[in-house]
């Protein structure tokens, strides 16, 4: 394994980690866990037996991915952000048989303290703004914001916000990367250049 452990760190024997992947203090990798390549893991980050993570994702300190979350490539998860995997837990009745799955599609951000409910999907590059709750699916280059989260806007792969706050209103050039992205009835496409 290539991988970056931090002496305080535990992967439990049978994890599978990408090549230049940094794991930093006191986080935990559970033995059933696919970790892509040049990944980083902050400090005390969980990371459960039943998750699959993509390549060149950012998780920042104190955030639990539990088991039945998939996080694609290039995805961002901000400090202290959380994951659920039961809709409806009980301390004194066992739900382990009702996880639900979660999937954060490529690119996409999820903002400090945001709180994402299972059993949605996030779509290509959407942003979660800080503290937003989301319990319901989230279009490609969305951007989400509030508790629960409604969208208010679109943002570009790159990152920043895109002036078209209205369906229908045409097409806009991404100034830093070229790509090309239009609105129309169905959401917003992203041709890349």
């Amino acid at each position: 394994m290539d991988a970056n452990i931090h002496p305080s760190a535990i992967v439990d024997v049978g994890a599978i980690l990408g090549e230049g992947t940094r794991v930093w203090h006191f986080s935990h990798v559970c033995a059933g866990a696919v970790i892509g390549s040049a990944c980083s893991l902050g400090q005390n980050v969980f990371v459960g037996n039943l998750v699959r993570i993509g390549n060149n994702v950012k998780i920042q300190n104190n955030v639990s991915v539990y088991d039945k979350v998939i996080l694609e490539d290039d995805v961002f998860c901000g400090p202290s952000m959380v994951f659920t995997n039961v809709y409806n837990p009980r301390s004194a009745f066992s739900r382990k048989d009702e996880y639900r799955d979660t999937l954060v599609r490529r690119g996409a951000t999820l903002g400090a303290n945001c709180t994402v409910v299972c059993g949605v999907s996030i779509g290509e590059c959407a942003f979660v703004g800080a503290g937003s709750v989301i319990n319901r699916d989230v279009s490609a280059f969305a951007l989400m914001v509030g508790v629960p989260a409604r969208q208010i806007g679109w943002m570009s792969r790159f990152g920043e916000r895109i002036p078209l706050p209205v369906k229908g209103q045409g097409a806009w050039i991404c100034p830093h990367t070229g790509d090309h992205y239009r609105l129309d009835a169905t959401g917003l496409s992203c041709n890349r250049s």
